[in-house]
């Protein structure tokens, strides 16, 4: 290991919760290293969701996905963490009274504590039979910027929530919108799936995209019905929403107490480990609900008590952050 870098903390996972317990951090005089396998921070919500609108965080009637990163990072920035991002947290050892953490790439961070907000770990797309070759050369798997799809023809393949939001978006842009679906019914929301029928977009149920053709960009694909008949669309874009699978990766050999796909914590958010904390998604106590405003309660709990930790004499309760204006 030739590159280690020294911080009080560092948070693995770039997400809502950890870039908001980056200022925390910040704001309890901390030095702070936040580490992603994402080449951009954000986590799920830029990564998957940065056009959706979000109508449950405290303060904001709705707040576009992209918007509200956008926030947590120049909220984050007053304390200036390092970003390590596009590098996957791999091994995790205690050294004395530091917890040293290797990186993918080789290097290493050694901080006084750790904290996991990796939300739901790390995901992959589930693929589309029929788009093996294509990714890149015209499907997608999601929409980080709709104007891109301006007058293009737009498949959408899935019957989720997340096809359904898609098509919602894209409507006004796109030439056309189309979605396919393999069965008659929807998993989307039904409010949702009303919004879109009521638009005029085409569904096609029963049906699966079987071939995209072009060359060497996307120029059409072929539906096929359940029922054997044929049909060839226009297309430029196919986003193949259809769902993902996560698992926590590495994290799930660092001797830490699991409850399926999450963490394990206790009221301090610390988990089975000494100096290794969890906030967000990744963190797992009876009643918990999974929201990002309950994200960024836990990661200022898990602060305040690092906090502590790295220091006896400093209080939990730091006061306000407005008695500092």
């Amino acid at each position: 290991m030739t590159d280690v870098l020294d911080v009080d903390l560092l948070i693995v996972g770039a997400g809502p919760t950890g870039l908001f317990a980056a200022y925390y951090a910040g704001f309890r005089d901390l030095s702070v290293a936040l580490v992603d396998s994402l080449p951009e921070p954000g986590g799920q919500v830029a990564a998957m969701y940065p056009e959706k609108m979000i109508y449950d965080v405290a303060g904001f009637p709705a707040v576009r996905g992209r918007d509200l990163v956008a926030a947590l990072v120049e909220q984050a920035d007053r304390w200036q963490p390092t970003y390590l991002l596009g590098r996957q947290a791999r091994t995790l050892t205690t050294v004395g009274d530091r917890v040293l953490v290797g990186l993918a790439d080789g290097s290493a961070v050694r901080a006084g504590a750790v904290l996991i907000t990796a939300g739901i770990g790390e995901f992959r797309p589930r693929p589309l039979p029929a788009g093996e070759g294509w990714l890149g050369r015209g499907m997608v798997h999601f929409v980080p910027s709709l104007q891109v799809h301006q007058d293009q023809h737009v498949v959408i393949v899935g019957g989720g929530d997340s096809a359904f939001d898609w098509a919602l978006a894209l409507h006004s842009i796109a030439a056309s919108v189309t979605l396919v679906h393999r069965r008659a019914t929807f998993r989307a929301h039904p409010a949702t799936v009303r919004q879109v029928r009521e638009l005029g977009v085409q569904l096609i149920t029963d049906a699966e995209v079987t071939e995209l053709r072009g060359d060497p960009e996307l120029r059409e694909v072929e539906i096929t019905t359940r029922a054997g008949d044929r049909k060839v669309l226009p297309a430029q874009t196919v986003v193949a929403a259809l769902g993902f699978t996560a698992d926590l990766g590495p994290i799930e050999s660092w001797g830490l107490e699991l409850d399926r796909r999450a963490v394990r914590v206790d009221t301090t958010m610390r988990t089975a480990r000494e100096r290794v904390y969890a906030a967000g998604d990744v963190a797992a106590y009876p009643g918990k609900v999974k929201l990002i405003a309950t994200g960024f309660g836990e990661a200022a709990t898990a602060v305040n008590n690092i906090a502590v930790a790295l220091n006896p004499e400093a209080h939990l309760f730091p006061g306000h952050s407005s008695d500092n204006g």
